[in-house]
Parts: structure tokens; C-alpha cells; sequence
């Protein structure tokens, strides 16, 4: 029998583990499995280059709950350890043996998947247990040994009679933490944390149904038998590489990784990188609303298939925080408890090459099928946009498969809709005038009107397209966008020719005066303008700069300070040569009001702006009206 104390800097460790190293208690029983799972691919690894004579065979890792003896066991059938290894790695803590195993071997083992790199995992069981005990044989032709440990740096270390080759780990659970001896705690942990773990996890047994013999009779039941519970699936579809996977292949993993979510992704980009880093994974782009809810902690991040977090933040662009998936990384820096990501110039690389590998996936699906991806547009746009905001590479990219769709259903690139708007919606200054809408059914009358001069008009319904429109044209010379509804189409794109009053300034005077009487000052601005006598008397705008600016604070930054709370304002242009405008001139003074207010409440309504109160009061004097 061997005594001692573990070789440690300061005699409070053990209550320092529990309280600070690591950031949620669950995650013991990864990093146990964890640890088990080493032990077993380092088997692997040294029967492959003949350094154990060993037969590997098909080892499992074994989880165990004895509610009565109030124990959990861990049992592994790696490589295990003499007496000499335990004092070597259990007795001198954050002695990595993983990190020592990687050293020896580097050039041999820089594939084996091993995942420990602290030492410190083993520790974490202290977290939830009392007293700890190791019960291990090595694969070498050594005896097996039996060590405990009741939390205290005071140990004990023995000869055991195991014959079988490996290691088990026997927690007794702490009265402040029993709810890890019910089976369904036990299968949540290993679900979330270890659901793709490489070496198959038995967790009890279950029954499955023996094959219905050939010659059974017509009254024959089903007959079940015991089978190991494997709770994990060691190859999942990332580890593999894309030519052995079919569509189905991704769409069963994408289930797999959401059991509850019903809708078929989109499509889908395996990321498979190995210099200057290793990076494995699946990005899938779900179907999205047209809002900015950004549903985060959709994708997860593993590493050497251990679940680490959910959190990805830093590694994957945020502009790709809406997609789901997975990213396997050995290389991204964790702390001691692999909850947290550490800064280093990896990730900034890590989050560069998805940025790129999605931005090349898009072009490729754009290029191979553009009727598809056109289709799937409005599912995807609102990413996009956000990438082009948010990530310049990106930005750089995406002007080769970036759609602008019309209100026709046509969609172009930003090139092909320069090349398709330039011979007509150039005014006469040379800028090329973009018109767009905001909301098809809301803007119909305006669109209607730019439609009849031949032009076409974006629908550009995103949240951001204020801040997007912004870039492109401080980006783009000579381009401008404006919102179809933002003034009379003569004056979004301005001709050479103007149109003549038929009023003169006097009259023009009193007609403008007449208007002011009667329409609201805090919100309307009564511009006068000389358009054609077929257009709308009184058409309500909303000034570009101002509506944009307003859009872009609402929807988060980039807008002018506090213009989200400015009130609404508007233009009122009155058409002079209509002739609503004479009548009105030549009116008395009752009467001008009525057709003034009548007027305004029918521009207001075709804006959506007449709302509660004025269009019940409109509704009753437009009936009345018809008696």
C-alpha cells in the first residue's frame, strides 16, 4: 500500500475547483467521458504503429448509476494506467498527459483526436463528488492499482485485483448533489455533451425487436431482446468528407442535430479546412423571417467532438449568427473548463475562412442553379444584407450573387440592374436613380404611376435596407436610391423638360394659403409643383433623407442621433394643373376647406395614414356626400 499527498501548490485546491475553475458543475461528466474517451484513442493510436501488442478490438466507454450506493461509474477500456503513470498524472495536478502524449508522438498522433490539454478534467469530479476512486490496469504487463481520494490532498494508493485492461472512475455523489444519480440527468449530460463522441457510449440497455423469422406462424409476436444502449453517434456526417454524403445524408444530420424543428433547411456549407488550421463542420441556412431577431446559440461548437458551447460568438461572424450547425475546431483556444473562448489570432483566421467558405458556397449555388437560389432569396436575404454591412471580405464577394429584386419578380445583381435602369432612369444630371418600395400592397398607387413612366421599382423590404442602400451608393458614383413614395416620380428623376402652370404666382399664392388653412403644419409641408393635369391632385410623400434617417436609428445605429423619436413628417404636393387645384381657387372659403380636407384625407388614405377617428369621420362624409 502507497500513502501521500498529492503534490499540489497551495492545500485548498479541491475547493477552489469547485468553486471557480469551472463555470457549471453538469460539465464533470464531460470531461470524465471526455478523459475516458483519450484513453481509448491513444489504444487506438499506439496499436496502429505497433508500440501496444495489444489487440484493440471495439471498446466502448461504460456509464453506470448505483442510486443505492449513491455512485456513478465511468468505465473505459483504453489503454489505462500502472502505479507509476497514477502518481505521474493523478497526484501532480495540471500535469497534462494528454499534452505529454502529444509531445512524444506529434508527428505520428497529430490526427489521433486526442482532447485533454490541462490536466485538470479528472478534478472536476470533485465538483459533485465526496470521494473518488480509480480502479485502472494498463495495457502494459503491470498490475492494476486502486486510488482513492476524499477530496482532501491525502490519497491512497493500492494493489487491485482488476484483470481487464482499462480504467474506472467511481464517483461517490455528494448530498448536495443527487439529482446526478437519476438515469434521466445522467442521459440529458450525455445527450448535450457527448452526443458525437468518437468511441460509442453505453448507458444501459434497451429492448429491440428480434427479425420476424421466415416461417412464422400468423399469430407470431414480436419477440425483443437486451441490447447496449449506445446514447452517441462516434461518426456524424461533419467528420466525413462531402463526396461520401448525399442531400439526404445532410438533411437526416440536420435532424439529428434539431430534433424539433420541422422545416427543411435551405442548404446547406461543410466547412473542411487543415492549414493553417483544423476546422471541420456543417453550416446550415434554416428558413428565416424578415425581421432582425436574431435567434444566436443555434450553432454549436465541438472540439475533437466534444460539445464545448453553444456560444460561438467570436469565431463564427456574427452575420451568420442566424444560420445553425456545427464548427469542430482542435485549435480554437479554450480555458481549463473549454466553456470560454480565449483571444488569439486563430479565431480572427477561423471566423475569415467561414466568412470566405460561405461567401464561395453562395456564389457556387448561384452559378450552378439561379432560378433556385432566386427562390430561396427572401429566406436568405436578410443574412446577406447583414454581411454586407458587417464583414468587408464579405462585401466584396457578394456583389456576384447578391439579388435586387423588382416588384415585376425580375431580380438582378447590382450590375445587371445598373445595365437595365441606365438608358432610362439616368436624370438629367447623369445620376442613375434606383427607384424602390418598401411594401408592394402599401406603395401600389405610387409604384403604379413609376410603372406607367417605364420604369421599374425595387422591392426592398428588409429591415436594413436604409443602412444597405447607404453603402452602396457611397460605393457606387453616380447611383441613388430613392423610395418611390419619397416625392412625385417627375421629381425623383428629374428630365430636362418641366412641365408649365397653368396657375400664375398669385394664384399659385392663395391656393398654397387656402391649403395651409386646413392641413396640419406640425406634420405636412405643402409644396406646390407643375405636373401633368392627368396625375394625382394631392399626392403625400415622405422626404428621403429624413424617412431614411429615421429607419436607421430605429433599426440600430448609423442613423442620426435621436431621429428615431422625431415625429413623422411629410410633404403634401399639390398639382397645380389639376383640377382640383382650380376649383378649389375658385371656391369660397367653406367650401375650399371641404375639398381641401376631402382631398387630403383620400391622399392620406392611399399613404395608409388615415387611421381611427379621421377615417371614421372620412367614411361618414364620403357617404354623405352620395345622398
Amino acid at each position: 500500500m502507497a500513502s501521500g499527498k498529492i503534490n499540489v501548490s497551495v492545500e485548498n485546491i479541491f475547493p477552489l475547483i469547485k468553486k471557480f475553475l469551472y463555470s457549471d458543475h453538469e460539465i464533470f461528466l464531460r470531461e470524465l467521458v471526455s478523459n475516458a474517451t483519450d484513453a481509448t484513442l491513444k489504444l487506438k493510436h499506439l496499436t496502429s504503429i505497433g508500440e501496444a501488442k495489444v489487440e484493440y478490438g471495439n471498446p466502448m466507454i461504460e456509464i453506470k448509476i448505483d442510486k443505492e450506493g449513491k455512485k456513478l461509474h465511468i468505465i473505459d477500456q483504453g489503454l489505462g494506467m500502472t502505479a507509476d503513470e497514477v502518481e505521474k498524472y493523478i497526484n501532480q495536478i495540471a500535469f497534462s498527459g494528454a499534452e505529454e502524449f502529444l509531445e512524444k508522438y506529434k508527428d505520428s498522433a497529430k490526427d489521433s483526436g486526442v482532447i485533454g490539454h490541462f490536466g485538470l478534467g479528472f478534478y472536476s469530479a470533485f465538483m459533485v463528488a465526496s470521494k473518488v476512486e480509480i480502479i485502472t490496469k494498463s495495457y502494459k504487463d503491470e498490475p492494476a492499482v486502486h486510488w482513492t481520494c476524499d477530496g482532501s490532498p491525502e490519497f491512497t494508493l493500492v494493489p487491485h485485483d482488476k484483470t481487464e485492461r482499462g480504467t474506472e472512475i467511481i464517483l461517490h455523489i455528494a448530498d448536495d448533489s443527487v439529482e446526478f444519480l437519476e438515469e434521466f440527468k445522467i442521459r440529458e449530460l450525455l445527450t448535450k455533451y457527448n452526443k458525437f463522441m468518437p468511441i460509442p457510449i453505453k448507458f444501459g440497455t434497451k429492448k429491440e425487436a428480434l427479425p420476424k423469422p421466415e416461417d412464422a406462424p400468423e399469430d407470431y409476436k414480436t419477440e425483443y431482446v437486451d441490447v447496449d444502449n449506445i446514447i452517441n453517434n462516434p461518426n456524424p456526417a461533419w467528420t466525413k468528407q462531402p463526396s461520401d454524403l448525399t442531400a439526404e445524408d445532410y438533411k437526416n444530420f440536420y435532424r439529428e442535430l434539431y430534433p424539433m424543428q420541422f422545416d427543411e433547411p435551405l442548404f446547406n456549407i461543410h466547412l473542411n479546412v487543415d492549414y493553417p488550421f483544423n476546422l471541420t463542420g456543417i453550416l446550415y441556412f434554416p428558413k428565416l423571417s424578415a425581421d432582425l431577431q436574431i435567434q444566436k446559440d443555434k450553432i454549436q461548437l465541438y472540439q475533437n467532438q466534444v460539445y464545448v458551447t453553444d456560444n460561438v460568438e467570436g469565431i463564427v461572424p456574427e452575420f451568420l449568427m442566424m444560420l445553425r450547425g456545427v464548427v469542430d475546431s482542435p485549435d480554437i483556444p479554450l480555458n481549463v473548463s473549454r466553456s470560454y473562448l480565449q483571444a488569439d489570432g486563430n479565431v480572427k483566421k477561423i471566423s475569415n475562412y467561414i466568412t470566405r467558405k460561405v461567401a464561395d458556397k453562395l456564389k457556387s449555388l448561384f452559378n450552378e442553379n439561379r432560378e433556385d437560389f432566386q427562390q430561396k432569396w427572401n429566406d436568405i436575404k436578410v443574412v446577406l444584407e447583414y454581411g454586407m454591412l458587417s464583414e468587408s471580405k464579405f462585401y466584396e464577394k457578394a456583389a456576384d450573387f447578391v439579388l435586387y429584386p423588382t416588384t415585376e419578380d425580375k431580380y438582378y445583381t447590382l450590375a445587371e440592374l445598373k445595365e437595365a435602369l441606365k438608358d432610362n432612369q439616368t436624370d438629367k444630371d447623369g445620376k442613375l436613380v434606383v427607384l424602390y418600395a418598401s411594401n408592394k400592397d402599401a406603395q401600389h398607387s405610387y409604384i403604379d404611376i413609376a410603372k406607367e413612366k417605364g420604369y421599374q421599382v425595387l422591392l426592398l423590404d428588409s429591415p436594413i435596407v436604409s443602412h444597405l442602400i447607404q453603402k452602396l451608393e457611397a460605393d457606387n458614383e453616380n447611383l441613388t436610391f430613392a423610395r418611390v413614395d419619397a416625392d412625385h416620380i417627375d421629381k425623383l428623376i428629374q428630365k430636362e423638360e418641366e412641365t408649365i402652370s397653368k396657375l400664375s404666382d398669385d394664384e399659385k399664392e392663395k391656393l398654397k394659403t387656402s391649403i395651409e388653412t386646413v392641413v396640419p403644419k406640425e406634420n405636412y409641408t405643402v409644396q406646390l409643383e407643375n405636373l401633368d393635369s392627368n396625375a394625382a391632385p394631392f399626392i403625400i410623400t415622405q422626404p428621403e433623407f429624413m424617412r431614411r434617417m429615421k429607419e436607421m436609428s430605429a433599426s440600430g445605429g448609423g442613423g442620426m442621433f435621436g431621429m428615431g423619436n422625431f415625429p413623422e413628417m411629410y410633404n403634401l404636393v399639390v398639382n397645380t394643373n389639376s383640377e382640383l387645384a382650380t376649383n378649389i381657387l375658385n371656391s369660397s372659403e367653406d367650401i375650399q376647406k371641404d375639398l381641401v380636407k376631402q382631398a387630403l384625407d383620400l391622399a392620406k388614405l392611399s399613404q395608409g395614414l388615415l387611421k381611427g377617428e379621421e377615417l371614421t369621420a372620412f367614411v361618414k362624409r364620403s357617404f354623405e356626400t352620395l345622398k
